[in-house]
C-alpha cells in the first residue's frame, strides 16, 4: 500500500478512480502529517484553507493507521455527509476491510417507549400533530436505524420530536420492555464494535462529562481522534463542561409524570394534581424574570422578592412532587424512572438557585415561555487537558479557520494543547483572479443609529451588479430585521430572510431559484455550502465581535482584567478574526466559483487591528471603488 502522499498524488488511486479529482499539494501535505500524527500518537493542529480537501487528507490516513479512530464533527449534516458519503467513497478506492459506524446524541434517535407513551396519551397534540404522529409510527416500523433523520418529510425542528425521542432523563434503560428493539442501543453497539466512528463535538463532549448523550465508553477504546470543524470546540467543552437547568426540563418532567400515571397507574389523579402545581410555579417563575427576552449575570435577578418567591415556589412543588412519585415509583417502570429525575432535577435546581460556585460563570436566559440557568466553567483548558492525560493517543485537530494571521496561539491557549505540532495550508483556489474584496468607503462608525441603513444602501448597487446572487450576513437578528425592512419593496431579485423557514429549506430555494438574496446572521456564517453561480457575492455588516453584553463573554473579560490580560487583544479580537474567516468563507467554494466579498466596517482601515482581519483573509484583489465591483461582475456575462 502507498503513503498517503503518494495516494493523494497525480497518479494516485484516487486521481484513477474518481472523476475531475485533482491532486493538490496541500491536501498531500496535510495527509501525510495527519499519517505522522497517527504514528507517533502526537498533537497535531492543522488549518486548511477552503478548497484544500481536508476530509480526504484525514480520511486516507484514518483508514490505513490500522487502530480504532474516532471522527468528530461541528454538525450532524458532515456527520451524515461523511458516513453515507465521503467514507464509502475512499473505502471502496481503497479497497481497505474498514468497520465504519455512526453515532449521533440520543435525541436523534426513535424512542419505542416514548412513542408509545405519546400514542397513547395525545394529551399535547394538535391535529397536525396527530397526522405527524401516525406518520412516524408508520416509518417505526420499516426504520434499521431508527434516525429521525431518515424521516425527511418532517421538519427536524417540529415540535412532535420530543415526544418520541428520550432524554438522558427520561430514558428507561436496562428497565425498558423495549431494550432489545431499542435504536440507540443498536446504535452504541454498532459503535463498540467499528473500526472508525464518526460521532459529533456534543456526543463526544457529553462522553467526556460523563453525561450520558453518549455511554460513558465512547473514549476508552479509540487510538486516535480527528475533531474536524475544531473552531466550535472551546464553545462546546464549555457547554458540556458546566451545569444546567430550564423551565422545559420541569414541564416534560410534570407532562411525563401525567402520562406515566394515566399508562401504569390510572385509577389515581394525584401525580396530575401535583403536576399541573408545579408546571403552573415554573410558569409563574418565567414571568418573574420579566417580560423580556434577555440573557444576564444570576446575580443581577438573585436578589428580587418576586423572583425569590417563584424559586421557593417551585423548590416546594417539584419537592412535593417527586414525594409523590416516591409513593407510586411500584406501580411500574416509568413512575420509577419519572422519581429519578425529580431527584435529579429537585438537587440541580437547589445548586442553580443558589450562590456561584469558584470558576464558574452563573448566568440566565429567558426565552418566550421558558428560561435557562446555567453555570459554565470560567475555563475549560485545564478540564480538557485531563481528558488528553486520560486518552494519551493521537489528537488531531483541524478546521479552515483555526490560526489568527500566522499563530494558532488562541485556539491552542483555549483547549490547553501544550506541544502540538503545527501546520497551516493556504486554499488552491486563484483568490486573486476568483475573487474581490470591496470596502466602500464613506461609511458612519459602526454604532451609530444609522449604520444598518448606510449597510442597506451601500449593499444596493453591488447586489443590481450581482444581479442578486448574495448573502447578506449580520452579526445581530436586530440589524438583520431592519435590514429586511428597508430592503422590502427595493430589489427585483427574491429575497430570502433567516426565520421565515428553517434553514435547510431556505439553502434549497436560494439554490433553486439561482438570483435570490439571502439575510442570515448566526448559523449562516458556518457549514453553509453553496457551489456555482447562484451565490457570486457575500456582504458583511460589521467585524463579528461579540456582543459585550453577554454574561459569559463579560465574565471572562473581567476575569482576564484582573489577571493582568488584555481581553480585546488576548480574546475578543482573536475570536472575531476567526468568525470573520468563517463567513468569508461561503463566497469562494469550487475552483470555477467566482464572487465579491463586501466588507462594510469602517474599523478595517481606521482602527490598527483592522490590518490583523484584512491578513487573517484569502489573497484576494482589493478596491474601494463601485466601479471596480461593477466591472467585475460584467465578465459574468
Amino acid at each position: 500500500m502507498h503513503s498517503p502522499h503518494d495516494i493523494l498524488g497525480p497518479n494516485g488511486q484516487l486521481a484513477k478512480r474518481l472523476p475531475g479529482f485533482a491532486a493538490r499539494p496541500q491536501q498531500q501535505e496535510m495527509a501525510a502529517a495527519v499519517a505522522q500524527a497517527l504514528a507517533d500518537n502526537s498533537l497535531l493542529i492543522a488549518e486548511a484553507g477552503t478548497g484544500t480537501g481536508k476530509t480526504f487528507a484525514y480520511l486516507v490516513p484514518a483508514m490505513l493507521c490500522g487502530g480504532k479512530v474516532i471522527i468528530s464533527t461541528g454538525t450532524k449534516n458532515l456527520q451524515d455527509q461523511l458516513f453515507h458519503k465521503d467514507i464509502p467513497l475512499v473505502r471502496d478506492i481503497l479497497g481497505v476491510p474498514v468497520d465504519v459506524a455512526l453515532l449521533k446524541g440520543r435525541a436523534n434517535y426513535l424512542c419505542h417507549h416514548r412513542l408509545q407513551l405519546a400514542r397513547e396519551e395525545g394529551r399535547f397534540l394538535t391535529r397536525s400533530q396527530t397526522a405527524e404522529l401516525a406518520e412516524i409510527a408508520k416509518w417505526s416500523g420499516r426504520t434499521a436505524s431508527g434516525d429521525i433523520a431518515e424521516l425527511s418529510s418532517l421538519s427536524e425542528d417540529s415540535p412532535l420530536w420530543p415526544h418520541v425521542t428520550s432524554s438522558a432523563e427520561n430514558c428507561l434503560g436496562s428497565e425498558c420492555d423495549y431494550l432489545t428493539e431499542c435504536f440507540l442501543a443498536k446504535a452504541r453497539r454498532r459503535a463498540q464494535e467499528a473500526d472508525l466512528l464518526v460521532v459529533n463535538h456534543h456526543l463526544l463532549f457529553a462522553d467526556m462529562a460523563l453525561k450520558d448523550e453518549g455511554f460513558g465508553e465512547l473514549l476508552p477504546g479509540a487510538n486516535a481522534f480527528i475533531l474536524d470543524e475544531a473552531h466550535q470546540l472551546p464553545d462546546t467543552a464549555s457547554n458540556f463542561f458546566g451545569t444546567t437547568i430550564t423551565a422545559n426540563q420541569l414541564f416534560e418532567l410534570a407532562h411525563d409524570t401525567v402520562a406515566e400515571e394515566i399508562r401504569e397507574a390510572s385509577e389515581s389523579r394525584d401525580l396530575q394534581l401535583r403536576a399541573d402545581k408545579l408546571e403552573k410555579a415554573v410558569h409563574d417563575m418565567r414571568l418573574a424574570f420579566g417580560e423580556a427576552l434577555r440573557r444576564g449575570p444570576w446575580r443581577e435577578v438573585a436578589g428580587g422578592r418576586e423572583l425569590g418567591e417563584a424559586i421557593a415556589t417551585v423548590d416546594e412543588l417539584l419537592a412535593d412532587l417527586s414525594l409523590g412519585l416516591k409513593g407510586m415509583s411500584a406501580r411500574g417502570k416509568g413512575l420509577e424512572s419519572c422519581h429519578q429525575r425529580s431527584e435529579l432535577l429537585l438537587g440541580r435546581f437547589a445548586q442553580l438557585t443558589e450562590a456561584t460556585p469558584e470558576g464558574m460563570i452563573h448566568w440566565y436566559e429567558t426565552h418566550s415561555r421558558s428560561f435557562t440557568i446555567t453555570f459554565t466553567p470560567m475555563d475549560v483548558a485545564p478540564l480538557f487537558q485531563q481528558q488528553l492525560k486520560a486518552h494519551p493517543c493521537a489528537w488531531i485537530f483541524t478546521s479552515a479557520t483555526l490560526a489568527v494571521g500566522e499563530s494558532f496561539q488562541h485556539f491552542s491557549e483555549q483547549l490547553g494543547l501544550e506541544g502540538a505540532v503545527t501546520h497551516r495550508w493556504d486554499s488552491p483556489f486563484d483568490y486573486p483572479r476568483q475573487a474581490l474584496l470591496y470596502v466602500p468607503s464613506l461609511m458612519p462608525e459602526p454604532n451609530s443609529p444609522g449604520y444598518t441603513a448606510a449597510v442597506v444602501e451601500a449593499a444596493l448597487p453591488v447586489l443590481e451588479a450581482s444581479r442578486g446572487r448574495a448573502f447578506l450576513l449580520f452579526t445581530s437578528h436586530r440589524a438583520l430585521k431592519e435590514a429586511a425592512e428597508l430592503l422590502a419593496g427595493r430589489l427585483s431579485y427574491p429575497l430570502l430572510i433567516q426565520g421565515d423557514a428553517p434553514r435547510s429549506r431556505l439553502l434549497e430555494e436560494f439554490r433553486e431559484k439561482g438570483n435570490a438574496v439571502l439575510l442570515g446572521t448566526g448559523s449562516f456564517w458556518e457549514g453553509v455550502d453553496v457551489r456555482g453561480e447562484a451565490l457570486s457575492c457575500v456582504i458583511i455588516d460589521k467585524l463579528p465581535f461579540a456582543s459585550p453584553g453577554d454574561p459569559v463573554l463579560q465574565a471572562r473579560i473581567d476575569a482576564m482584567r484582573e489577571a493582568g490580560a488584555n481581553p480585546f487583544m488576548d480574546y475578543q479580537l482573536p475570536q472575531a478574526v476567526i468568525t470573520l474567516k468563517q463567513g468569508v468563507g461561503r463566497l469562494i467554494r469550487d475552483v470555477k466559483d467566482r464572487g465579491v466579498l463586501v466588507l462594510c466596517d469602517p474599523r478595517l482601515g481606521s482602527k490598527g487591528y483592522g490590518r490583523l482581519f484584512l491578513e487573517s483573509l484569502p489573497p484576494m484583489s482589493r478596491t474601494l471603488k463601485l466601479e471596480v465591483v461593477q466591472r467585475f461582475f460584467t465578465l459574468d456575462t
